[in-house]
């Protein structure tokens, strides 16, 4: 019994440290950011679709924030039906790129 505790411990200490090592990549997020263009990418930053509404300026905003409200999109605890499956579609490692991407972009 001791070895099985001992091992579900170091495997959950593996499985943050594995988390951890999640480091974004701006350069890898080229292909990814379509998707985003399509709403946060509009003059004024208003989406139309289902009906007009204001959407979140992603270029400048800190990398933790935006990785944090994607995993947030994606796990449902923040509410948008097209973010939820556009986040739902993404690994860490996506999130991680998206997120450095439009952290190094200015306003």
């Amino acid at each position: 019994m001791k070895k099985l505790i001992a091992l579900l411990a170091l495997a959950s200490v593996a499985h943050i440290a594995a988390a951890a090592d999640v480091v974004g990549n701006a350069k890898a997020a080229e292909n990814k950011v379509s998707m985003c263009i399509g709403c946060h990418g509009i003059p004024g930053y208003k989406a139309s679709f289902p009906e007009v509404f204001p959407v979140p300026m992603l270029g400048a905003q800190s990398a933790k924030y935006i990785e944090a409200a994607l995993k947030e999109y994606k796990e449902g605890t923040r509410k948008n039906p097209t973010m939820r499956g556009i986040a739902a579609s993404l690994s860490e490692q996506d999130m991680a790129d998206v997120a450095a991407y439009y952290s190094q972009q200015k306003k």
